[in-house]
This record gives C-alpha cells, sequence and structure tokens, in this order.
C-alpha cells in the first residue's frame, strides 16, 4: 500500500514522501495515529494545499523537543524498589514507571519514547537510558533504581 508521510517517520521516509508499506503497518499504525494519508489522487492533491502548514508544524515540534531535550538531559529518576537477597528485584522497572516519574518532573513524555533495549530493569544500580523526543531528538537519562 503506498501513503503519504505526513511527518518524519524512523526508518520510513520524511515529511511528503510518498512509501510502500504493508497493508497492516498502515492500517493499523500510520493512519490512526494520523502519520500517513493513502497515496489517492485526491490526497496529493489535499497534501500539496496543506503542505506549507505542515512543514510549518514540523518545524516547531522539533523546536519544541528540542528544548525539551535540553531540560530532559542527564536528568537522574530515583526509583524504590524492594529488592530480594541477591540484590534483584521483585517486579522491575518498566518504560510506563519511568514515563510516570518524568511526568512527576514535568516532562510530557510517553511511554514509548523511553529506549529499553535490554528490556525492563530487574537490578539495583544506575542505569543509562535513552529517550527519543522524536526521530531527530534523542537524550540520555540516568534510572537510579534504590532497594529498599
Amino acid at each position: 500500500m503506498e501513503v503519504i508521510l505526513l511527518e518524519k517517520v524512523e526508518n520510513l521516509g520524511a515529511l511528503g514522501d510518498t512509501v510502500k508499506v504493508a497493508p497492516g503497518y498502515a492500517r493499523n499504525y500510520l493512519l490512526p495515529k494520523e502519520k500517513a494519508l493513502p497515496a489517492t489522487p485526491a490526497n496529493k492533491e489535499h497534501f500539496e494545499a496543506q503542505r506549507q502548514a505542515l512543514e510549518e508544524r514540523q518545524r516547531e515540534l522539533l523546536h519544541y523537543y528540542r528544548t525539551m531535550g535540553d531540560q530532559i538531559e542527564g536528568t537522574t529518576i530515583q526509583m524504590d524498589r524492594r529488592v530480594a537477597e541477591a540484590g534483584r528485584l521483585f517486579g522491575s522497572v518498566g518504560n510506563a514507571d519511568i514515563a510516570d516519574a518524568l511526568k512527576d518532573q514535568g516532562f510530557d513524555v510517553e511511554r514509548g519514547m523511553i529506549l529499553m533495549p535490554h528490556g525492563p530493569i530487574k537490578e539495583v544500580g544506575d542505569h543509562e537510558l535513552e529517550v527519543r523526543l522524536h526521530p531527530d531528538v534523542t537524550v540520555n537519562i540516568i534510572v537510579s533504581v534504590a532497594g529498599i
């Protein structure tokens, strides 16, 4: 299925690109999240009419996320969890827990923005994680897990 991208999508393309994607990816992700439009002649005309406004909106979003990234960069989040004898946690610290902690500090971060390449944190200590605020803005935070 061909779609017109309404914003930059990582590993796919930039604003205005017409790309071919799997129908399920378009139907279940790109279209509902308003990241793309089906590449029909009517939608192509509509997109070209709206291109300037969409480009300006993307520039504003990029500026917003860069400003937020400057504020978040290097932030340390303290998480207290129950610990077993060997220093392993009962349960884990996931990206939803970290997103909630960042929201408590006043940052509008969704859990999908927090990259946890090794899965949830299951050990006490300091863990450096990346937060991808925008495809062009990635910052590092430190999650400090302490046992209680």
